[in-house]
């Protein structure tokens, strides 16, 4: 059974990221109190609700007949009550009718859909961006349209950019729009891999779709971005007739089974323009960030469902003599089992507080126009995705390992966390395209300024690690110390690569964003080690987060420097 970690956030919230952080970036708007009564509700409905259909959906799947698709069974219930809930538009802007969370509720909110069920919660995460992407660029009669019944969940919406022969080179594409006489667009082309393309949850689905427009300039600056409806509004706020949209196959996935993944045709289907012609990409790309964020809480969410699924099933399965323990002791104790018990839950732990710490410098940004924190948390998009992904992976696949060979048993339930965890860093950019913007848009860009100013706050999150005595902070911070300075080197080598033979640095780019992420997971702990050792007596909890901050230190963070060394050899061949 799926456990919310509603405490974890909690001492986020009031110890880890400075006492009453909501209250702070909200002014007083939103307390502490009111988030925990937030979580509460939300983790109610992640496990009474969601987490049930997430077996039950990866066994029925989707199915596609007679051209529609349907869900399995409790699917558009459980949608219907999600939506009637406020939960769709809970994140966005009170403009257009949202609920204005600010991100540090958010994201975690996020992270409880995801665990309790993946494969439902992505619906919700495309609509969410397509509502936000129409906020942005939409027409006011678009807006006016859509956005309200997007908003309350009446209608979905979906992300349509992938074609056969592009994949994520974008500039290949060639779906095409026409002009029509009164305004409109005839839409042609086919258009895979469209997550949640077709679906029984709603009456229609609202399709963002790039595409060309005759005589538009070749490349990624002559795409167009369009609305193009399952079925056509009625213009009285209902749906009329059906578009010319055919959902042609879905796709026999890996895993994710509920999660309708289509090959869909439009032919000379009625499309409405998204703000200017030529200018689609940067409409678009409002929803794909809020995708890459979505899709990294999605890998957070999966890691900590597998953690605690292997976690519960390590601590009543019994097999083997356990070292140094009694006849008796579950395999929990095994060192080897209770090392991959450890680097499975500190790597959430680093994950959960750095999500937090990307998500308040969004609030910042967004509700004071910092611009010192826009710049860090878009530096950090690409590393929040590409880790939390990565992790999810290893994490689900850790998890198996420590069910042994039932973990491989489908019954067992572990399988289908990894089948579903591995899509997750391809999703939204792969692993090298979240590095390789990392790289060039964020590093190279500024010649390393925002990536200095980041380092200088982990650096001054060291200083009060080195007055506490205990040997845990002491440890952190001296780890922390020769991490920082290996990966100010090798930054400022890769700045030096990049401006010699790019190669080199491209080559290197996956390392470097592991390298930044295995940092900012230490930063994050020796955050953590700071405010549980402010405690007068330590609880359990807190020697559990001394325990996986050690560990961290020792496991994980170590690698920083084997990297530096793979960054510094450049291009191989």
């Amino acid at each position: 059974m799926y456990v919310a970690p509603l405490a974890q956030y909690d001492f986020l919230y009031t110890e880890v990221l400075g006492t009453d952080i909501l209250e702070t970036v909200t002014n007083g708007e939103i307390k502490t109190a009111d988030a925990a009564a937030v979580l509460t509700t939300a983790a109610d409905f992640a496990v009474e609700m969601l987490h049930p259909l997430n077996t039950v959906g990866d066994r029925a799947g989707s199915v596609l007949s007679d051209g529609a698709v349907t869900t399995p069974v409790g699917y558009k219930q459980a949608y219907r009550s999600f939506a009637e809930a406020g939960w769709v538009g809970f994140g966005l802007d009170p403009a257009i009718d949202g609920g204005g969370a600010p991100f540090l509720l958010y994201n975690a909110v996020s992270e409880l859909w995801s665990a309790a069920n993946p494969a439902f919660s992505v619906c919700w995460l495309l609509s969410t961006g397509a509502a936000a992407a129409l906020h942005s660029a939409a027409s006011p009669d678009l807006k006016d349209v859509y956005l309200a019944k997007m908003v309350s969940g009446e209608w979905t919406g979906t992300m349509n950019l992938t074609e056969s022969d592009a994949g994520t080179d974008l500039s290949a594409i060639r779906t095409i729009a026409r002009p029509n006489e009164d305004g409109t667009w005839a839409v042609t082309g086919q258009k895979i891999f469209i997550t949640w393309g077709d679906h029984d949850l709603t009456e229609n689905i609202v399709h963002l779709v790039l595409a060309r427009t005759p005589d538009a300039p070749v490349g990624l600056a002559g795409l167009s971005l369009f609305v193009v409806p399952k079925f056509l509004p009625d213009g009285r706020g209902g749906i009329g007739e059906p578009n010319r949209v055919t959902t042609l196959s879905l796709e026999h996935k890996l895993g994710l089974h509920s999660s309708p993944t289509c090959v869909l045709d439009y032919a000379d289907a009625t499309g409405y323009l998204v703000g200017d012609q030529n200018r689609g990409l940067s409409a678009m790309f409002v929803m794909m960030n809020t995708a890459r964020i979505g899709i990294g809480l999605q890998g957070l969410g999966l890691a900590d469902l597998a953690y605690q699924q292997a976690r519960d099933y390590a601590r009543q399965r019994v097999q083997g003599t356990v070292v140094g323990r009694p006849s008796g002791t579950p395999i929990a104790e095994h060192p080897d089992v209770a090392r991959l018990l450890t680097s499975m839950s500190s790597s959430i732990s680093a994950m959960r507080a750095f999500s937090m710490q990307v998500a308040e410098w969004f609030d910042r940004w967004q509700r004071t126009d910092s611009p010192d924190a826009a710049e860090l948390a878009e530096f950090c998009v690409p590393i929040l995705k590409a880790w939390f992904t990565e992790e999810a992976v290893r994490i689900a696949s850790d998890g198996l390992q420590v069910y042994g060979g039932l973990g491989f048993i489908e019954e067992a339930g572990a399988a289908q966390h990894y089948r579903d965890a591995r899509i997750m860093p391809i999703y939204e950019g792969t692993t090298a395209i979240q590095s390789n913007d990392l790289l060039g848009r964020k590093l190279i860009r500024d010649g390393g300024v925002t990536a200095r100013r980041l380092f200088d706050r982990i650096d001054s999150s060291v200083g009060p690690l080195r007055v506490i005595e205990h040997p845990v902070a002491a440890r952190t911070a001296e780890r922390l110390d020769r991490a920082l300075q290996t990966v100010r080197d090798t930054t400022e080598t890769l700045l030096s690569h990049a401006a010699t033979n790019p190669r080199d640095a491209y080559a290197a780019s996956v390392d470097y964003l592991t390298m930044l992420s295995l940092l900012v997971g230490a930063w994050m702990h020796g955050r953590i080690v700071a405010a549980a050792l402010a405690h007068p007596e330590l609880s359990t909890a807190d020697q559990q987060r001394l325990t996986e901050a050690d560990f961290y230190g020792a496991h994980h963070l170590s690698r920083v420097h084997s990297l530096a060394e793979a960054i510094h050899a450049g291009e191989i061949g």
